[in-house]
């Protein structure tokens, strides 16, 4: 008998391990684009007449300034807009034209401090530092990818024969999702039915916990009601604490619904049933 209090009190309090912290192999790629430049902005530390140095260095190569937004902990890709002195939205990269605007630039958001301090002697390394600390706002991505690897490493283990990433359009027969195009994150097929899997972890809470929850209270009766397919829903976190109302309702619509303790319930089933 499904058991909704033994299921909380199974949550995980972390999915992270010590290869999650910093991917540095994507660190290091991202200094390498722009080490060139870097370098060359190096001849602005230490300069008592920054702004001489910054003409002497635009006349040289204007093209290096490009690069001064990763030095302020922003990414070129990002495309981030600011408000000037005259209130108009502009983008960051439009400070980067001319000799002024890159002063006014390095002047406002303190560069100019750092560039005449002394105490930075070398922009790569500076910037592999920034770049390590950006990378950890990717820690929240890693989180899933953790729950997915452990999740196929449990099934591997078992001898489960799986698929990874599998898009709905090859299930024609479910008409029932619609149009919209969804992607499992595994799939496993037995002589009875179809399993279709979707996987993740929360450590916060947040809004999309219950959109999560909601979705796929959804999703299961309309996947569910064909025989020989069956939704399968494996989530794991503290998170779920600050939404156990939402995933409670989910937990009484989804019949498999687990987390990383009880996914042995699931494997288990299949192997029998085999």
């Amino acid at each position: 008998m499904k058991d909704f209090n033994l299921f909380m009190s199974q949550l995980r309090e972390t999915n992270v391990t010590l290869e999650s912290f910093t991917d540095f192999a994507k660190v290091y790629r991202n200094v390498a684009k722009i080490s060139i430049k870097l370098n060359q902005l190096n001849y602005l530390l230490g300069k008592d007449d920054l702004r001489r140095a910054v003409f002497e260095l635009f006349e040289e190569n204007p093209n290096t300034f490009d690069v001064l937004d990763i030095l302020v902990a922003v990414r070129s890709s990002d495309n981030r807009k600011v408000l000037d002195n005259k209130c108009n939205v502009v983008p960051v990269k439009s400070y980067f034209s001319n000799v002024e605007s890159i002063c006014e630039f390095i002047e406002k958001t303190g560069l100019a401090e750092v560039f005449s301090s002394k105490k930075i002697t070398n922009l790569v390394d500076y910037v592999f530092g920034v770049e390590v600390g950006l990378d950890t706002n990717a820690r929240k991505n890693r989180g899933g990818n953790i729950m997915a690897t452990t999740v196929a490493k449990k099934f591997t283990d078992a001898g489960i024969v799986y698929r990874k990433e599998v898009n709905s359009s090859e299930f024609s027969e479910i008409t029932t999702l619609g149009a919209d195009l969804k992607r499992f994150d595994f799939v496993i097929t037995t002589d009875r039915k179809t399993y279709l899997i979707e996987t993740n972890y929360y450590n916060g809470g947040g809004s999309k916990l219950n959109e999560t929850a909601r979705s796929y209270s959804d999703i299961a009766p309309k996947i569910n009601q064909y025989a020989q397919y069956e939704f399968v829903w494996i989530t794991d976190g503290q998170g779920w604490h600050s939404a156990k109302n939402k995933l409670e309702e989910a937990y009484n619509i989804i019949p498999r619904l687990y987390n990383l303790t009880s996914i042995s319930e699931f494997i288990n089933d299949i192997k029998e049933k085999e």
